[in-house]
């Protein structure tokens, strides 16, 4: 199976897209869209989490759990959307954290997190892709085998990297990160449902920065 993936990703992943599942995926994707079905983001942005953030860069991993489903929302980064798209509600709740946690930030008024990305941040949803209108939709197919590997690949041959675990279904991948060796920082969702029960003042982006430093690596400038 042919892909275009950063290169330095690739060197590490190459293995999986010849395995059974990812052929398996591969035909599933093909039949979704034979059968006249829209499947977010577009093909050219199914991997912009990595295309953005280089294996060599990786400082910091964000887990979502699938990319939005409604029209040009889905960009490939986890909670992020494109330009001139409403800024959806767990984003903005990012975005009242970090203006309360980091100094000087001011809530932006689009939802595009690729400077983020850019710096090192990995902006990785469970679930690669959707069908049009349909959450979850293509959840089961494949992706989760994919998605795991890079979290255990990252565990294996990185050091520490700063996993930011929001949610329960977020923080059952712990289980795949070797914490003596890698830094979790957990809270709730920032879903509108969960965000008041202990996402906000978690103080996560400010803790990253703090990590970071320790580490001898350039903090992460979270203004977009």
């Amino acid at each position: 199976m042919a892909i275009d993936l950063e290169p330095s990703w690739l060197k590490v992943l190459h293995n999986e897209f010849e395995k059974d599942y990812m052929r398996k995926l591969k035909d599933f994707l093909k039949h979704e869209k034979e059968a006249g079905h829209k499947v977010y983001p577009k093909g050219s942005d199914i991997f912009n989490a990595f295309n953005h953030t280089t294996f060599d860069n990786l400082k910091v991993v964000i887990l979502g759990q699938d990319p939005y489903h409604g029209p040009n929302q889905a960009m490939g980064l986890s909670f992020a959307v494109h330009r001139g798209i409403p800024v959806p509600r767990s984003l903005n709740n990012i975005y009242k954290e970090l203006q309360t946690d980091v100094p000087g930030f001011t809530i932006p008024q689009h939802g595009d997190l690729t400077k983020w990305a850019d710096q090192g941040v990995l902006l990785l949803n469970a679930t690669l892709t959707v069908q049009a209108g349909i959450a979850g939709s293509h959840q089961k197919k494949g992706w989760e085998i994919f998605t795991d590997t890079v979290i255990r690949k990252i565990s294996d041959e990185k050091e520490g990297i700063v996993f930011l675990l929001w949610g329960r279904f977020a923080q059952a991948k712990a289980e795949l990160i070797d914490e003596s060796k890698h830094h979790i920082l957990k809270a709730a969702h920032p879903s509108p449902f969960s965000a008041d029960n202990g996402f906000f003042g978690c103080h996560h982006f400010s803790k990253t920065n703090e990590i970071l430093k320790k580490e001898g690596k350039k903090e992460i400038d979270w203004q977009v």
